[in-house]
């Protein structure tokens, strides 16, 4: 799998928001700034995170970007859906929906099982996890793992 910036982007500006006290809305410029994330680029992320009910603006002048929902309540795998699409697509289609010729159909049990064990670790971490750098246990013991810190 390849994270896009657009949901490394997206996942630190949310830290950002989740971090501020009573949820209090916090402008683009200022979330960019924090983040070192492009005014224009981030602009069109909170779009994308609007449109998923997960931030929303506010305006006037104590205006800006708050969490729309509880932080706790959005994982990662939430965020990754509402900027890029799904978790595993396959020229743009998900797992379950892509098909083969015999000799090949093993091949789709594989995107299956790469999308699981994204799932599993995406769907374990909220927002408020990452805002209070803490992640579960689960998630913890994979980085245990020498091996998981080996590029291949």
């Amino acid at each position: 799998m390849r994270v896009s910036a657009k949901s490394d982007y997206a996942l630190r500006a949310l830290i950002e928001l989740a971090r501020r006290p009573d949820g209090a809305a916090v402008n683009a410029e200022e979330i960019g700034r924090q983040q070192d994330i492009p005014h224009g680029f981030l602009q069109a992320i909170l779009a994308d995170l609007r449109r998923a009910g997960i931030v929303a603006s506010q305006r006037g002048q104590a205006g800006g970007w708050r969490m729309a929902r509880d932080p706790a309540t959005v994982t990662v795998a939430d965020v990754i859906r509402a900027v890029d699409g799904p978790l595993v697509s396959i020229y743009g289609l998900r797992p379950e929906a892509v098909s083969y010729n015999e000799s090949a159909s093993v091949l789709q049990l594989v995107w299956i099982a790469a999308r699981s064990g994204l799932r599993e670790v995406f769907e374990q971490v909220s927002i408020a996890d990452l805002a209070a750098r803490r992640l579960a246990d689960p998630v913890m013991k994979r980085t245990d793992d020498e091996d998981a810190w080996q590029p291949r």
